[in-house]
């Protein structure tokens, strides 16, 4: 038997099953790629919300991930909650001790920074070591709109906005951003925008009238690793990815009393 595409996703646990690593897991699964895990923390969470946490110790993430592809080996990784400066700062010199990042395997940072109602979730500290130590090192980096706001100070209310948006976070050391237009309310499409530095490429998708939307971020991200991981170019991979979570979004299902998830679960039927 031939052995998958791997992909490392660094992220925290959801003990709900809704988003974190639990989701990039099922993803790369519906994508036909082996995932790979780095612990970052460990939530307590269900349908209603995060109630608690904690954190793994930082030298244990990075020494995850140094283990993961010593050993095994990935073609792509990717980030999600990363929790706090100390993290950021132990896990930037074990990806560049394996080759993550940079002109090496492709590594894409999805800056998990506010929460689905747009409150903070990182310290001042851990946005500035995200800005300074993992986005030079992208591939591809994925914020929301409530990120990009907690990022670069920009708040996006219209396709103009975006475009200033896109051109602010490539200015901190990304190869490519992705702005992505959920959150743009007002916006009849859902219009994600793709930035190398030099060319805008607009992806627009419909709006589905759901609330079942956790761990929408988490789902893209990985499925877009995925893509990257078979040796796709970042406009490829992006595309794929964005069809991807379209019909995620499409599949979504409620769960427990609150926000149900996303669901990848629609690719194993075909």
């Amino acid at each position: 038997m031939t052995t998958p595409p791997r992909v490392l996703t660094i992220a925290g646990s959801d003990s709900g099953g809704g988003a974190g690593i639990q989701a990039d897991l099922r993803t790369l699964f519906a994508c036909g790629v082996h995932g790979c895990t780095a612990v970052t923390a460990v939530t307590v969470q269900n349908s209603l919300g995060v109630t608690d946490f904690v954190e793994i110790p930082p030298s244990v993430v990075a020494a995850q991930i140094i283990s993961v592809v010593e050993d095994i080996g990935v073609q792509a990784a990717k980030t999600g909650m990363l929790a706090s400066a100390q993290i950021i700062e132990a896990i930037a010199p074990a990806l560049d001790e394996v080759g993550i990042g940079g002109s090496g395997i492709p590594f894409v940072v999805d800056p998990v920074a506010a929460s689905m109602h747009g409150n903070q979730l990182l310290a001042d500290s851990a946005l500035d070591a995200l800005r300074g130590l993992l986005f030079p090192r992208a591939t591809l980096v994925t914020p929301n709109l409530d990120e990009v706001r907690l990022i670069t100070g920009i708040t996006v209310r219209d396709r103009d906005d975006q475009r200033k948006a896109a051109e602010a976070l490539h200015a901190l050391g990304p190869q490519w951003v992705l702005v992505k237009g959920g959150h743009m309310w007002d916006d009849p499409e859902c219009l994600d925008l793709l930035f190398d530095g030099r060319d805008f490429i607009e992806l627009p998708g419909p709006r589905y009238e759901t609330k079942h939307t956790h761990g929408s971020g988490d789902t893209l991200a990985s499925s877009i690793s995925s893509a990257l991981a078979r040796g796709a170019d970042v406009p490829e991979a992006v595309r794929f990815g964005k069809d991807f979570i379209v019909k995620s979004v499409e599949a979504s299902y409620p769960l427990g009393g609150g926000v149900g998830p996303v669901s990848p679960m629609w690719r194993l039927d075909r």
